[in-house]
């Protein structure tokens, strides 16, 4: 069943897209929106970059912040994009860029090929202009003899799908077209290798210096670059319309994971109430799909199925809520954020859904979800025990909103009790890898359960990463422990033959890992799949949710079992996000000069950090010393028990006995995330909100102990470090 949008709720979505639309259209100059090359023109033709071009497009300064970028990118190369004219140079993402992107990746993978016929798949989600991104990097490639796997009429696919085909098909890689659940005027594309993994910082470094060549060459001699006819043989519609845009492979992978016949008898059986809140419309089709495949479909409800670039007006604000100034001011479609989730207006929407129904809300792309509960008011003071947090509906109803790290203890939890029911749990030592800003719960419940825990900085890639080596291990040495070292530095013994029971980060990605090593059709093996999947984590809530329904109880008393079973102290976890510019803003030389500015705020406060933890590691202050400094500059906090101060990849992990506070740039934006994890919520709100909004001023404490000479050079060092963690 679907539930309908009111007339309401369409109207004002359509009011905000036209506001978006004409404050979009007055802040381009008329010289801009006639387009570069043909837009719908289905025959071959050429586009032609010379040094005239180059110069009126700005690409040399594009090129030098596209660079940057793909030096530290956790999750593609992204940025805001003209959503009426994207050919728009002025915004990092833009026509010209994807099609120099895509040329350049074209040209490193036949490199690569040794002469075989390369093979990649494009698809995306919902937002503006993808479609046509798609086909522009279909069409360059098919130009360089690329074969390239799309859905017909270029349709969205979830990024969870395209890396699960990438790999199960054993293509050479892909692209993805999304920003995840960013806000509706940004754009990325995420490049997949050939295991259907996101890029490393080095692997995007190779088709960057490409695009650098390209653009040489066509200053001096201009250089043509080849778009193939849309019907191309290279294009290929087809392969992925038999396969059911990888539907009846997924399902098939799922069965050997978490859709056991357990898990779905369970469901067959107690129908429980769940609505499937598909923000943005991407996962709809697919998902639909699936679960039909499963025989559950008849156990969910489906919200938000048409595919929408506004996400049905979710996050959008007529004004900012930092100065009060009216103004289009978008918070994205993250749902672990309240304001996000007050913007769904699920007190109209879900006005007919009873107590106890569970809400799964995707993100545009489908790798994130978030876990929602109707209950009783009167459940309020236990949900504030526990540090759920809620929001009311109406009178008689609150919604609780579990924040990822919340959600995921219960899936693994639930999934383990699974495998020990079957008899399964003793065949294999298990481990768990986890983003360092993830919850401390989730390590204490692996120490209760005795499951090995891996940590890594943030971003699916660098879990990835670890599972290869782990492959590796397993194949060279079958019958051996297979070791491995974290970030933190530690070597952890995963024992002979181990298996994945859950990777995932607190922003809401996780993916399990089956019994059976996963096999691709050309004998490639795998413990896991390789991107985040709300595909996957949305069954084993479905399961979860059954069995709650079953036994009579809210998730919140499921939450609260684990706690006891598995002697849980750091019950609470919060994340505190400083963005320090407005991402919508439509006019791109306020955008860029407002980035700027917020990117030196988010680095100032970065280096004050990284330099407590570079100077501790190094031993040029001890942690006496890390205590009085930041004592001194945060004097309303007590750092008396604070044990240690560690660079982890990407940000600072300070540890303290009872909790922990990490701070951490953004790699994509000029944003700064600091999070918390211990047993008194306030406390970890307090302490997160302090780091991330410390404006990185040295005190004459700070400049006595760590001088400014040596904090110049701990940036490098941080780097050094880090690359040192990959290479092992």
């Amino acid at each position: 069943m679907v539930i309908a949008l009111n007339a309401a709720s369409l109207d004002k979505r359509n009011r905000t897209e036209q506001q978006l639309f004409t404050v979009v259209d007055q802040n381009t100059p008329d010289s801009i929106k006639s387009p570069l090359f043909p837009q719908d023109e289905p025959e071959a033709f050429t586009f032609l970059l010379d040094k005239e071009l180059i110069d009126r497009l700005n690409l040399w300064e594009w090129f030098g912040n596209y660079a940057k970028e793909a030096q530290v990118s956790t999750a593609g190369i992204r940025g805001p994009q003209n959503v009426l004219y994207p050919w728009d140079t002025r915004f990092p993402i833009n026509q010209v860029g994807i099609i120099l992107a895509t040329l350049g990746k074209s040209l490193v993978a036949k490199e690569k090929s040794g002469g075989k016929l390369v093979e990649k798949l494009a698809g995306c989600e919902v937002r503006y202009n993808s479609q046509k991104y798609v086909e522009f990097i279909a069409r360059i490639q098919a130009a360089q003899g690329i074969r390239t796997y799309v859905p017909k009429e270029f349709g969205t696919l979830p990024i969870w799908m395209a890396s699960f085909l990438i790999f199960m098909l054993d293509l050479d890689g892909g692209e993805h077209v999304t920003s995840s659940h960013s806000v509706s005027t940004k754009n990325a594309t995420k490049d997949l290798n050939d295991q259907g993994s996101q890029y490393l910082p080095e692997e995007s470094m190779q088709f960057v210096k490409k695009i650098e060549e390209i653009l040489k060459t066509a200053e001096t001699e201009g250089y043509s670059i080849q778009f193939s006819a849309i019907n191309d043989e290279h294009i290929d519609f087809e392969r992925l319309d038999e396969l059911h845009d990888g539907v009846q492979l997924y399902v098939g992978y799922l069965k050997s994971g978490v859709a056991t016949d357990a898990n779905l008898n369970l469901i067959r059986k107690t129908k429980p109430p769940i609505v499937v809140d598909c923000v943005g419309g991407c996962m709809y089709r697919p998902m639909r799909a699936i679960f039909e495949r499963l025989g559950i479909a008849n156990s969910v409800r489906w919200l938000h199925v048409d595919a929408d670039p506004l996400y049905h007006n979710i996050g959008k604000l007529d004004r900012n809520p930092k100065t009060g100034a009216a103004e289009f001011y978008d918070l994205g479609c993250d749902f672990s954020i309240l304001n996000v989730v007050k913007s769904a207006e699920y007190n109209i929407k879900l006005k007919n859904q009873p107590i106890g129904t569970i809400i799964e809300a995707t993100d545009p792309d489908g790798d994130r979800l978030i876990v929602c509960e109707i209950e009783e008011p009167s459940r309020a003071k236990t949900l504030q025990r526990l540090g759920v947090d809620f929001l009311m509906l109406d009178d008689d109803r609150l919604l609780t909103i579990y924040t990822p790290n919340q959600a995921f203890l219960m899936l693994m939890d639930f999934h383990t009790k699974q495998l020990k029911t079957a008899g399964l749990w003793a065949d294999h030592p298990r481990f768990m890898i986890k983003t360092t800003p993830s919850a401390l719960a989730w390590d204490q419940w692996a120490a209760a359960n005795g499951v090995n825990v891996i940590n890594v900085p943030v971003g699916f890639k660098e879990i990835a990463a670890i599972m290869k080596k782990i492959e590796k291990q397993i194949a060279d040495a079958p019958d051996a422990s297979v070791v491995i070292q974290d970030v933190y530095g530690e070597t952890i013994s995963l024992g002979v033959q181990p298996r994945l029971i859950f990777a995932g980060e607190e922003s809401g990605g996780m993916i399990t890992g089956p019994e059976k090593l996963i096999q691709s059709q050309g004998g490639r093996t795998a413990i896991a799949m390789r991107e985040k999947s709300a595909g996957e984590s949305m069954v084993l809530v479905t399961a979860l949710a059954a069995h709650c329904k079953q036994v009579d109880i809210p998730l919140s008393d499921y939450l609260a079992s684990i706690f006891s079973e598995s002697r849980i102290t750091a019950t609470c976890d919060v994340r505190e996000d400083i963005t320090y510019y407005n991402e919508s803003e439509p006019n791109p030389e306020k955008l860029r000069a407002a980035k700027q500015e917020g990117e030196a705020k988010r680095d100032k406060n970065d280096l004050f950090f990284l330099g407590i933890a570079i100077a501790l590691r190094e031993g040029k202050i001890d942690i006496e010393q890390a205590r009085a400094i930041l004592t001194d500059a945060l004097p309303e906090l007590n750092f008396t028990n604070l044990e240690d101060v560690r660079f982890v990849g990407d940000g600072t992990y300070l540890r303290f006995t009872d909790k922990f506070v990490e701070v951490r740039k953004s790699g994509t934006d000029a944003k700064t995330k600091a999070y918390a994890s211990g047993g008194d919520k306030e406390e970890c709100r307090r302490y997160a909100k302090a780091f991330g909004e410390t404006s990185g001023e040295l005190t004459e404490l700070y400049r006595a102990q760590i001088d400014e000479t040596y904090l110049s050079g701990v940036e490098k060092r941080a780097q050094e470090i880090y690359a040192a963690f990959q290479a092992v």
